[in-house]
């Protein structure tokens, strides 16, 4: 029943994507040379929302499903980090035209281009288990 729950929300926000024009790769490449607001309106958004509702966890204590009260760990890590991973993430939502979230709501959508897309990923995330313990963190 868990996973079924997980499935209904993966494919409401699937719709949003692909009804608010943020899987698309036209509104991708107007944002990167800034010829639009729609993109960074939906980013700014969702910064805002994740602001809000940070703080309303650390004002009401709200707790997971396993009855943990949600908290962040305040990370102590110097700002180059920051910039270098940007750059390549930023890099790679540039060439394959669409960020990590969306790249199986476009699977879905039949881009099937996205399985080179989705199978690069997969590899990056290996290749960062890998070095892992060699970078700055």
């Amino acid at each position: 029943m868990k996973i079924l729950k997980f499935l209904l929300v993966g494919i409401f926000f699937g719709i949003v994507l692909v009804k608010s024009e943020a899987v698309s790769w036209y509104r991708i490449y107007e944002m990167f040379k800034f010829q639009s607001f729609h993109m960074y309106g939906i980013i700014g958004s969702a910064v805002l929302l994740g602001v809000l509702f940070i703080w309303l966890f650390k004002v009401f204590g709200v707790k997971n499903i396993e009855g943990n009260r949600i908290s962040l760990v305040p990370k102590d890590s110097g700002f180059v980090r920051y910039i270098v991973g940007g750059t390549v993430f930023g890099l790679g939502w540039a060439l394959a035209g669409a960020c990590p979230g969306p790249l199986y709501v476009l699977l879905g959508t039949g881009v099937i281009s996205m399985l080179i897309v989705i199978a690069a990923a997969v590899f990056g995330t290996f290749v960062y288990g890998v070095l892992k313990s060699k970078l700055p963190h």
